[in-house]
């Protein structure tokens, strides 16, 4: 077995109709060699990169940060620092540096917590959502527990 099989599980009784399938998959991917087993939670949506992007876009364009235009790379960076309670440590050349968040092996939970983040901060400085900031709270929602 050459290929990475993703099984979708959502209840203990799905998983005892699944095991069968996932038993099988094992027996042959094991005739080739070893097999590496990845559990973990589904990442984020299409729907969710959509919105986290629009979001920091219409921020971009709306706030003046301590007399600085950031950019919609530099809000996502902010509001991920927010959501992760992210760490400032002593940097080798520059006085301080924040450890980097990657938002691309986040949950759906997690952007959840961020498009609160944006909101809760749009809302204290005025921001009009525009677009895609404005999708459904349904479509954000999805599956998140």
């Amino acid at each position: 077995m050459s290929k990475e099989v993703t099984v979708v599980i959502d209840d203990h009784a799905d998983a005892r109709q699944k095991l069968p399938m996932i038993h099988d998959y094992l027996n042959r991917g094991l005739k080739a060699g070893r097999v590496i087993l990845t559990f973990g939670r589904e990442k984020r949506s299409p729907i969710q990169n959509r919105k986290m992007w629009a979001m920091c876009r219409d921020i971009s364009e709306q706030v003046e940060w301590h007399g600085m235009t950031l950019s919609d790379e530099d809000w996502k960076q902010i509001i991920s620092a927010e959501v992760e309670n992210q760490r400032i440590v002593p940097g080798i050349s520059i006085p301080f540096i924040a450890l980097g968040v990657s938002t691309r092996r986040q949950s759906k939970r997690w952007f959840s917590d961020f498009f609160e983040q944006a909101y809760a901060f749009g809302a204290e400085h005025s921001v009009r959502w525009t677009g895609d900031s404005l999708l459904e709270w349904a479509m954000e929602q999805e599956e998140v527990s």
